[in-house]
């Protein structure tokens, strides 16, 4: 190779009217962060769920006490949506609180967000279960109002976003960036047919 074909050396004297040489820049590489980021997000988030659900199965004495606990024959429902004062659906919500079909509703949601969660599968299925469990809990605390029906403060701390909003976004993110597939069972599950044939589920 001749003196002309070669590169610039760094050796080489700057001119005016000569750009200096800059060596060559390298590629930035994709954040290999992201995913066990999201992985540990993932992982909390269905800890979350599912330490709710073996709370009021079980009566742990948290939010739960053991002799109202839903294997004792207490209504894992029937607490939160009994004192509903807030919002416009409050008289609705206080009918649906206890009823069998509202419990057997709710546990079986808060085990199968857990679980997905977890594992790291169907993320979109929970994703869309989540969002509307979710929603009606906000609609439940309705973090609008100021006051309740009885004339006492609500304490709301923000009108529109609070940890139900948050836990919302957090679905939806793991579940658009398929989470699952660090630290989980994800690729496993859309390899298989029926997901495969069936996107969403994903």
């Amino acid at each position: 190779m001749s003196v002309q074909d070669r590169g610039p050396s760094l050796t080489t004297p700057f001119l005016p009217g000569r750009p200096y040489p800059r060596p060559a820049e390298r590629p930035r590489p994709a954040s290999s962060a992201r995913g066990p980021a999201l992985a540990v997000l993932r992982i909390v988030m269905g800890l979350t769920f599912l330490w709710a659900f073996v709370d009021k199965l079980f009566g742990l004495g948290y939010s739960t006490n053991p002799a109202q606990a839903w294997i004792s024959g207490g209504s894992p429902t029937k607490g939160f949506l009994g004192h509903v004062q807030v919002g416009p659906m409050q008289s609705t919500l206080r009918d649906w609180a206890g009823a069998g079909w509202a419990d057997w509703l709710f546990m079986p949601a808060l085990l199968g967000l857990g679980v997905a969660l977890l594992l790291g599968v169907a993320l979109r299925p929970a994703a869309v279960a989540g969002t509307v469990l979710l929603a009606l809990m906000w609609i439940a605390e309705w973090p609008l109002a100021r006051s309740t029906s009885a004339g006492t403060a609500t304490s709301s701390a923000n009108p529109l976003i609070d940890y139900h909003v948050g836990y919302l976004a957090v679905l939806i993110v793991l579940a658009a960036f398929a989470a699952g597939d660090t630290w989980g069972l994800g690729r496993r599950w859309a390899s298989l047919d029926l997901v495969r044939r069936t996107p969403w589920l994903r």
